[in-house]
């Protein structure tokens, strides 16, 4: 059974850092694309980042780039978001989420396969 947990949200001021962890078990992630994805209240879930099983490439939403970078580490099956320069804006839950192949693509919800609970992150003013 494949299995996300998200961790790392909170409440922080405009400005603030966070980073989001995310374990992945029951799978390995070595050969699979990994996202990131958001979702803030009453609107549709987006996609905010993702990045291949090497971690040559990455992509990211036009609203977080500069200021949000994916990582992962395969030997923990674990794969990061730093959040920088955070914004109020950015209030959402967020969902990480295993890809089907082993290229991010467009970033697409089709393209991702299993996703976890969610973490909130909350960013005041």
């Amino acid at each position: 059974q494949v299995q996300l947990h998200e961790s790392g949200g909170g409440l922080v001021q405009a400005g603030d850092s966070l980073t989001l962890s995310c374990l992945v078990s029951g799978r390995t992630i070595s050969t699979i694309a990994m996202g990131w994805f958001r979702q803030a209240s009453g609107k549709e879930r987006e996609f905010v980042a993702g990045l291949s099983w090497s971690s040559t490439t990455s992509e990211y939403a036009d609203s977080v780039k500069g200021r949000f970078t994916m990582s992962r580490d395969n030997t923990k099956n674990m794969v990061y978001l730093q959040m920088n320069s955070l914004k109020p804006e950015d209030t959402a839950v967020y969902f990480c989420a295993t890809g089907r192949w082993a290229l991010v693509g467009t970033g697409a919800s089709a393209d991702f396969d299993y996703w976890g609970q969610g973490t909130q992150v909350t960013v005041s003013s």
